[in-house]
């Protein structure tokens, strides 16, 4: 099983990007795969979306729901998003997280609007 799909499989994921000063800043997200990638979806004003739009430097590890690690972290490099595949990230989490998934997007959606969040794309190195 390579590191993609190991982590594609997992409930929570943890991601982390990196400040300007090199420090780490772990999140616990949401991952489903896309193709060959893992993809997530975030507010598109989150801190996570502000270093990656600069440096899209990242590791991605398994962790549970409060971001405690339960694996070795995988380096890799997360791109934003453009609207249309933002749509398809928002379409696989409906897909894997059923009925949480499709509450927590209608949620989003009746507080940010549909241009409120943004699919992260990334790139596992192996």
């Amino acid at each position: 099983m390579t590191d993609l799909d190991r982590l594609a499989a997992e409930k929570y994921v943890l991601l982390t990007t990196f400040r300007k000063d090199g420090s780490a800043v772990p999140t616990p997200v949401w991952a489903v795969r896309d193709g060959d990638s893992l993809a997530v979806w975030t507010a598109a004003d989150s801190g996570k979306v502000k270093r990656i739009r600069r440096d899209g430097t990242v590791t991605v590890a398994p962790c549970d729901v409060r971001g405690r690690p339960r694996g070795t972290a995988v380096p890799g490099h997360a791109v934003l998003s453009s609207a249309e595949e933002t749509k398809r990230v928002r379409d696989l989490i409906k897909r894997k997280y059923r009925l949480l998934g499709r509450l927590s997007l209608l949620g989003s959606r009746l507080r940010r609007g549909e241009r409120g969040t943004i699919g992260i794309r990334i790139s596992v190195q192996e």
